[in-house]
Protein backbone atom coordinates (compact mmCIF):
# COMPACT_ATOMS: atom_id res chain seq x y z
CA UNK A 1 0.00 0.00 0.00
CA UNK A 2 1.36 3.38 -0.98
CA UNK A 3 1.75 6.23 1.52
CA UNK A 4 -0.51 8.51 -0.56
CA UNK A 5 -3.36 6.00 -0.20
CA UNK A 6 -3.25 6.63 3.54
CA UNK A 7 -3.79 10.36 3.16
CA UNK A 8 -5.86 11.51 6.12
CA UNK A 9 -5.40 8.27 8.05
CA UNK A 10 -1.69 8.09 8.83
CA UNK A 11 -1.92 10.14 12.02
CA UNK A 12 -4.66 7.86 13.36
CA UNK A 13 -2.61 4.77 12.54
CA UNK A 14 0.41 6.18 14.36
CA UNK A 15 -1.69 7.07 17.40
CA UNK A 16 -3.14 3.54 17.42
CA UNK A 17 0.34 1.99 17.31
CA UNK A 18 1.50 4.19 20.19
CA UNK A 19 -1.59 3.31 22.21
CA UNK A 20 0.15 0.05 23.12
CA UNK A 21 3.14 1.89 24.57
CA UNK A 22 6.12 4.09 23.80
CA UNK A 23 8.20 3.14 20.76
CA UNK A 24 11.12 4.53 18.81
CA UNK A 25 10.63 5.45 15.17
CA UNK A 26 11.89 2.25 13.58
CA UNK A 27 9.79 0.16 15.99
CA UNK A 28 6.73 2.17 14.93
CA UNK A 29 7.47 1.36 11.29
CA UNK A 30 7.88 -2.31 12.19
CA UNK A 31 4.62 -2.31 14.19
CA UNK A 32 2.72 -0.85 11.23
CA UNK A 33 4.23 -3.49 8.96
CA UNK A 34 3.51 -6.35 11.37
CA UNK A 35 -0.07 -5.35 12.27
CA UNK A 36 -0.91 -4.89 8.58
CA UNK A 37 0.76 -8.19 7.63
CA UNK A 38 3.16 -6.31 5.39
CA UNK A 39 0.64 -4.07 3.62
CA UNK A 40 1.91 -0.94 5.36
CA UNK A 41 5.60 -0.78 4.55
CA UNK A 42 6.11 2.95 4.87
CA UNK A 43 9.40 4.82 4.47
CA UNK A 44 10.93 6.87 7.25
CA UNK A 45 10.33 9.97 5.12
CA UNK A 46 6.61 9.42 5.62
CA UNK A 47 6.64 8.43 9.29
CA UNK A 48 8.98 10.96 10.89
CA UNK A 49 7.28 14.11 9.53
CA UNK A 50 3.94 12.73 10.75
CA UNK A 51 5.40 12.04 14.20
CA UNK A 52 6.74 15.59 14.35
CA UNK A 53 3.31 16.91 13.33
CA UNK A 54 1.65 14.84 16.08
CA UNK A 55 4.20 16.13 18.57
CA UNK A 56 3.54 19.76 17.59
CA UNK A 57 -0.19 19.09 18.04
CA UNK A 58 0.48 17.75 21.56
CA UNK A 59 -0.73 14.23 20.73
CA UNK A 60 2.65 12.59 21.33
CA UNK A 61 5.73 13.47 23.32
CA UNK A 62 9.22 12.32 22.52
CA UNK A 63 12.36 11.75 24.48
CA UNK A 64 15.78 10.31 23.82
CA UNK A 65 16.48 6.79 25.04
CA UNK A 66 19.14 4.16 24.56
CA UNK A 67 17.95 1.03 22.75
CA UNK A 68 20.48 -1.76 22.24
CA UNK A 69 23.29 0.72 22.85
CA UNK A 70 21.96 3.23 20.32
CA UNK A 71 20.42 6.62 21.03
CA UNK A 72 16.89 6.79 19.64
CA UNK A 73 13.99 9.15 19.93
CA UNK A 74 11.08 7.41 21.63
CA UNK A 75 7.50 8.56 21.09
CA UNK A 76 4.65 8.23 23.58
CA UNK A 77 0.94 9.00 23.39
CA UNK A 78 -0.36 11.88 25.54
CA UNK A 79 -3.84 12.28 27.03
CA UNK A 80 -4.61 14.62 24.13
CA UNK A 81 -3.45 11.88 21.76
CA UNK A 82 -5.75 9.35 23.41
CA UNK A 83 -8.70 11.72 22.97
CA UNK A 84 -7.70 12.35 19.35
CA UNK A 85 -7.49 8.60 18.74
CA UNK A 86 -10.97 8.09 20.21
CA UNK A 87 -12.28 10.78 17.85
CA UNK A 88 -10.50 9.20 14.88
CA UNK A 89 -12.01 5.81 15.71
CA UNK A 90 -15.52 7.26 15.92
CA UNK A 91 -15.02 9.05 12.61
CA UNK A 92 -13.65 5.88 11.02
CA UNK A 93 -16.65 3.81 12.14
CA UNK A 94 -19.04 6.36 10.65
CA UNK A 95 -17.05 6.67 7.42
CA UNK A 96 -16.62 2.92 6.91
CA UNK A 97 -20.30 2.24 7.64
CA UNK A 98 -21.36 4.84 5.09
CA UNK A 99 -18.94 3.71 2.39
CA UNK A 100 -19.78 0.08 3.18
CA UNK A 101 -23.37 0.78 2.13
CA UNK A 102 -22.02 1.31 -1.37
CA UNK A 103 -18.95 -0.91 -1.57
CA UNK A 104 -19.92 -3.76 0.76
CA UNK A 105 -20.33 -7.32 -0.45
CA UNK A 106 -24.10 -7.37 -0.22
CA UNK A 107 -25.88 -5.41 -2.93
CA UNK A 108 -28.50 -2.97 -1.69
CA UNK A 109 -32.09 -3.95 -2.39
CA UNK A 110 -33.94 -1.62 -4.73
CA UNK A 111 -36.55 0.63 -3.17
Amino acid sequence: MKAHALHGHLDALLLAVLERGALHGYAIIEALRARSEGSLDLPTGTIYPALRRLERAGHVISSWSTVNGRERRTYELTDSGRRALAGERAGWREFSATVGQFLGDTPATPA
